[in-house]
């Protein structure tokens, strides 16, 4: 969800703004030494990048001064961890803004927070939290991906309630108002987002599975084999 340029009061631009910055400084290094050490994973990274740029393009209206979308970034969250996805989003929300017109510079700060920190920890987490359990390959990254959209919305919903309280019901009831505008038009694309990153997913198991596999997508041990010629099926 893209909050749109100069919506938010400027204290809390800055503020959102600031709290992003040092994960994006983070995520910029764990970047620049995945390259360094894997350069073979330009393509791939790239690969993210975009799936991550394509569908945060498709927007929907939603709430005034903000839209629904799909997010993208649950596939590279779980392809490169979240700190790196952190910096991939933030290119691509900045890319966003400057061509496009989709989201803003001002509302920078708290779209990366929402989208390219808030939305990848989520996924990422439901992501690992099913795979440890032994839950499919495929189960794991329909909810990693799912969980990353939705809980991006959670937080857009938290951003525009603390900037714009409700004058009888304040914080809680703007939240409210919000959020339920926002799960009209999010939780189904939430479940889409799921269903195109698990086709996605199946394709890089035919085309990049010795990737994925240095990337540890695949279970170690003796169940790696059998997991990864599942999930090409």
């Amino acid at each position: 969800m893209h909050i749109a340029e100069g919506f938010l009061p400027p204290a809390h631009a800055v503020a959102w703004g600031v709290a992003s910055a040092p994960f994006v400084v983070h995520g910029a290094r764990s970047l620049t030494r995945e390259v360094r050490e894997h350069p073979e994973s330009t393509l791939l990274l790239g690969a993210a990048g975009a799936f991550t740029f394509v569908l945060s393009a498709l927007k929907l209206p939603s709430v005034t001064g903000s839209c629904s979308h799909p997010t993208g970034t649950g596939l590279g969250a779980i392809l490169f961890r979240p700190p790196i996805m952190a910096v991939l989003g933030t290119i691509v929300l900045l890319f966003q803004a400057l061509l496009l017109a989709h989201g803003g510079l001002t509302t920078l700060g708290a779209n990366v927070f929402s989208m390219a920190i808030v939305g990848p920890w989520a996924g990422y987490g439901a992501y690992r939290l099913l795979r440890r359990f032994g839950a499919p390959l495929m189960a794991g990254v329909f909810a990693g991906a799912f969980v990353a959209d939705l809980s991006t919305y959670c937080v857009t919903s938290v951003q525009l309630a603390l900037a714009f309280p409700d004058p009888s019901s304040g914080f809680l009831g703007a939240l409210g108002k919000f959020g339920s505008i926002f799960a009209v038009t999010q939780i189904p694309l939430a479940i889409s987002e799921g269903l195109l990153t698990v086709l996605v997913m199946r394709l890089l198991v035919q085309s990049s599975k010795g990737d994925l596999t240095r990337l540890g997508v695949f279970l170690s041990g003796k169940r790696n084999r059998t997991e990864s010629e599942a999930a090409a099926r």
